[in-house]
């Protein structure tokens, strides 16, 4: 075990990734600035649906925002350089977490990749060469790292990329219904969008991404397989990035191959200049049972995590329980409507409510089919009224189609929801049975 996480090997692949890794960073910041993400998500709602728990992290007021992120793309042309390295990761990797935790309407699950990734790369020796911190203090120059460092990224895709693949393995996937639907708001797109709704294209997407989540890291790590699984990669990751438009990721995950080519042949083709580390030396560290005994809670944890949705009652897809966290990428596509009930305890009135005087398009959606926002908005609506001296109860109405299938009631609306607990390790009753005999919602076609 020694042998094979402190063995030192060539750390080409490292420097060359945080040098990537830092540049993606910084057009992920500055990109948030000038698309409008950060006027969208950050700016114009009232209030943010943060993780419960975090509900006082809230996005700072006015256009500071733009400011946060300003300075936190500044952190990530830091990173890229290897100026005070680990000073700037841990900047960077503590902002990204404050802001994925002070909202989820733009959930998504590679938010999640960049903020555990984030940390992990503040203890890697990436800034040991070409780098302003050798340049400065040339002490700190290496050309090596204990292979640890290596096997941490793969062991980390290989958790996540094995649950992506299973998540799929359910009905709906398989018979391309959620397919269908995703590539239904691709129909305008130019040239494939015509391409995207044929019937072989939804079972190309669903099997393919069945099979390339579940094999691409196997068929990277097997030598005469590795350049077929990484063009299959480029492939791949080029087309969610052009039909699903998701940042930076797409060509973050491409960056993780530099770690499973040979060291040589990265530093003959990034970094030419650079000796080669060709050495059998293997430096165990005073801390080795420390540093294995951390990494491996860190990887139960990760291994965990995607799990405990099958310690909940129902279906994952319905009450969202356990689905964040855990590797459940573009897996289903819901559609709801919703009423807030408020009622006044003192004269038992009920108080008109408008979702758009409160909410943004994105946080309707939510607050419209995911039971975790709903009870959030209803504890928001409770503190509003409290401010204006009023106690009130709230009791919700909403019916929610998964995957195109007929809409069903989704919360008891005899349940007051303001006065509910929010449980962490135990199932809600409040939200009713996904096999439970619901009524067409006649106001809204969900097909």
């Amino acid at each position: 075990m020694n042998r094979f996480l402190f063995k030192h090997i060539d750390n080409s692949g490292l420097i060359v990734f945080r040098i990537i890794f830092g540049l993606l960073c910084a057009l992920e910041s500055f990109g948030a600035i000038l698309t409008g993400w950060i006027r969208r998500t950050l700016i114009e709602p009232e209030f943010t649906f943060s993780f419960i728990g975090f509900e006082w992290l809230q996005p700072l007021p006015g256009n500071w925002m733009y400011a946060y992120y300003a300075v936190m793309g500044t952190f990530g042309l830091f990173i890229m350089v290897g100026y005070k390295y680990r000073f700037s990761m841990f900047m960077f990797a503590t902002m990204w977490t404050a802001t994925y935790l002070m909202q989820k309407s733009s959930y998504n699950n590679h938010y999640y990749l960049l903020f555990i990734l984030s940390y992990l790369m503040v203890f890697l020796p990436a800034h040991r060469y070409a780098s302003l911190d050798v340049k400065l203090n040339p002490s700190l120059k290496r050309i090596s790292m204990p292979s640890w460092c290596k096997w941490i990224f793969v062991i980390q895709l290989f958790i996540l990329y094995t649950y992506a693949s299973i998540a799929k393995l359910y009905p709906d996937w398989l018979d391309t219904s959620v397919v269908e639907i995703l590539m239904k708001n691709k129909a305008s797109y130019p040239i494939i969008g015509d391409f995207l709704q044929q019937k072989a294209a939804h079972y190309f997407i669903a099997y393919g991404g069945i099979l390339f989540d579940g094999l691409i890291i196997p068929l990277l790590l097997f030598k005469p397989t590795r350049k077929y699984a990484f063009f299959a990669s480029i492939f791949f990751h080029l087309f969610n990035s052009i039909v699903f438009q998701i940042g930076i990721f797409p060509y973050l995950s491409l960056a993780f191959s530099l770690f499973f080519f040979e060291p040589k042949m990265i530093r003959n083709l990034f970094l030419k200049k650079k000796e080669f580390y060709n050495s059998a030396e293997v430096a165990v560290p005073k801390y080795n049972k420390l540093l294995v005994g951390l990494f491996s809670i860190y990887f139960l944890i990760h291994i965990a995590l995607p799990l405990r949705h099958h310690f909940f009652e129902d279906n994952v897809l319905w009450t969202e329980e356990g689905h964040r966290l855990s590797w459940r990428m573009m897996l289903r596509a819901k559609r709801g409507t919703v009423s807030y009930r408020v009622i006044d305890e003192a004269t038992n009135q009920q108080i008109p409510i408008k979702l758009g005087d409160y909410l943004t398009k994105k946080q309707k959606r939510g607050a419209s089919t995911k039971p975790d926002v709903i009870w959030q908005f209803s504890q928001y609506l409770k503190q509003d009224f409290a401010k204006k001296g009023k106690s009130v109860k709230v009791f919700v109405t909403a019916y929610v189609s998964v995957n195109g299938k007929r809409s069903k009631q989704l919360i008891d609306p005899k349940v007051d929801l303001a006065n509910e607990e929010w449980q962490h390790f135990k199932h809600h009753d409040w939200i009713l049975p996904s096999d439970r005999d619901g009524k067409e919602n006649n106001s809204k076609n969900f097909r």
